[in-house]
């Protein structure tokens, strides 16, 4: 995981390979998922058992946690691979994938054991979640689908339904954007395959998918998160996250006016970057506008938004040319690019900031 950057020193000796998780408990240091969720178990033994205790229960926990495994390399192999014209890797991947929603299918609950949640989820998760958008992003195989839409894996995004009723699961959901910038530099590389560009672009806003108005579930392609609430709610998290630490975003987005650092794998991360001092004024000015656009409820709020950045724009080419309102552009655009799901947000309030910092960007080209 150096692929965004350093790691200090008082990390790298807790993990030397830079990679996470790492958990310490009771002076103990854990550096893989799976031991850090037994030692947890173990810790807290009076809490509802991620781990079945019934002998019968247990082996067939141990047969799914096999087949997590196996649809982990399927994915893997055809994630990093050019497929063959015969699409083995894919029709490999599928096979896998029907065996999950066979197991899906005969339980009695919304989970892989029945009603409660287990460690099997647990294990699940993290992939089913990657492989919904790498897949989609790389490929243009779609497993996940909005509610309502036909699909060939009904059990699987019943699952989906029911983890995303857990508080946990929601914590640490991602978005498609996020994962699929993420994945590559993690991994050595994703392969593109034929047809998958139009995926690709409507993930990465290039298509007007960062647009206002929004489309409901990115025109069908990633579910929208209602467990996070209504538009309203969504507004109301991007403002509150964006003005809880708003200078030091003003002096992160201003990077993008600034100077480049040195280059790491990932093309998102520029941890050494410098800000330009010069431009935060005028990025502090028109996200000021952002936010408040963001808030507006009705046309007169936001034609008065509109005007002011107008304005804004006007004052900054008769004061500084063309060269300053490029400026801000860019540094608008370089923030839209890094909003990062969970870490920054969840995905109703991102998709939010970017349409509405895309929205001040067009104003001002």
């Amino acid at each position: 995981m150096r692929c965004y950057g350093d790691k200090p020193a008082s990390f790298l000796r807790m993990q030397p390979s830079g990679s996470i998780p790492v958990a310490i408990i009771d002076g103990v240091t854990y550096n893989q998922s799976n031991d850090i969720m037994y030692a947890l178990e173990e810790k807290f033994p009076d809490s509802i058992p991620l781990v079945p205790t019934a002998a019968d229960v247990r082996m067939r926990a141990q047969s799914l946690l096999r087949l997590e495994r196996q649809i982990f390399s399927s994915w893997m192999y055809w994630l990093t691979s050019r497929d063959s014209p015969d699409g083995r890797l894919r029709d490999g991947f599928i096979s896998t994938l029907i065996e999950v929603e066979n197991a899906l299918t005969a339980t009695s609950g919304g989970f892989f054991l029945g009603e409660q949640v287990s460690i099997v989820d647990a294990m699940f998760a993290p992939f089913l979640e990657r492989m919904c958008a790498s897949l989609l992003y790389f490929k243009g195989f779609q497993i996940r689908v909005a509610n309502g839409e036909k699909t060939n894996f009904p059990a699987v995004n019943r699952w989906f339904d029911s983890m995303e009723t857990l508080e946990s699961y929601q914590l640490t959901k991602s978005d498609y954007y996020t994962h699929c910038w993420d994945l590559p530099p993690q991994l050595g590389g994703c392969v593109s395959e034929d047809g998958s560009k139009q995926f690709q672009d409507s993930i990465n806003g290039m298509n007007g998918s960062w647009d206002l108005p929004l489309a409901a579930d990115n025109n069908g392609l990633e579910p929208d998160w209602s467990w996070a609430g209504d538009e309203a709610a969504a507004k109301l998290e991007a403002v509150e996250r964006v003005t809880a630490n708003f200078e030091a975003i003003v002096s992160f987005a201003s990077r993008g006016a600034g100077k480049s650092g040195r280059s790491y794998g990932a093309p998102l991360a520029d941890p050494n970057a410098v800000s330009n001092e010069f431009i935060q004024p005028f990025v502090d000015a028109a996200m000021m506008v952002v936010c408040n656009k963001i808030l507006s409820e009705t046309d007169t709020e936001n034609a008065a938004c509109d005007k002011a950045m107008a304005e804004l724009v006007s004052v900054w080419k008769k004061e500084g040319g063309n060269e300053v309102i490029d400026k801000v552009a860019m540094s608008l655009s370089y923030l839209r690019d890094r909003v990062g799901v969970p870490r920054d947000m969840r995905l109703p309030a991102a998709r939010q900031l970017r349409a509405h910092l895309n929205w001040a960007i067009k104003t001002l080209q």
